[in-house]
């Protein structure tokens, strides 16, 4: 039986993006692979901190009806345009692009979230929070092994 003020508390809800998932050490290690594979070098960790520094303002142009409604898939692709040119990076095709911009969906887990979450399961219902679409997050939640038992990504 539960006691005390957390007593009656079934469920948890967490953030995904530097909550449960590290993305900088992610999206780093994605630029430095397609960087290698097209042969580009430039500072990875730099074009990473810009990228996701990008994403408020973005949102704004939304909120600001500056753009319509766009997702978070195509608001990073949108911004990964501006990221290139910033840090003078421009041999990254279309294709390399969009393959960048999947980053977001491949992002390691921290190191202790797998067992902490899986040991909050076994008593409470453990469930993302998170702004990111639907097919984002299930990819995210599949490639990070995160245990989830959150019925809007099942």
């Amino acid at each position: 039986m539960r006691s005390g003020l957390l007593g009656n508390v079934q469920a948890l809800t967490f953030d995904l993006f530097g909550t449960t998932v590290d993305w900088r050490s992610g999206v780093v290690g994605e630029f430095q692979r397609l960087g290698t594979l097209h042969g580009l070098t430039a500072d990875w960790e730099r074009a990473s901190d810009i990228w996701r520094s990008l994403y408020v303002p973005s949102m704004d142009r939304v909120r600001r009806g500056e753009i319509p409604w766009t997702n978070f898939d195509d608001l990073h692709r949108m911004s990964l345009d501006q990221v290139v040119d910033q840090v003078g990076v421009n041999g990254f095709d279309d294709a390399a692009r969009d393959e960048l911009t999947r980053a977001w969906r491949r992002l390691p887990a921290w190191s202790d979230v797998r067992e902490g979450l899986a040991r909050l399961g076994t008593r409470l219902t453990v469930a993302t929070l998170s702004n990111g679409n639907r097919e984002q997050q299930q990819q995210l939640v599949d490639f990070a092994g995160l245990p989830f038992k959150d019925s809007a990504l099942s």
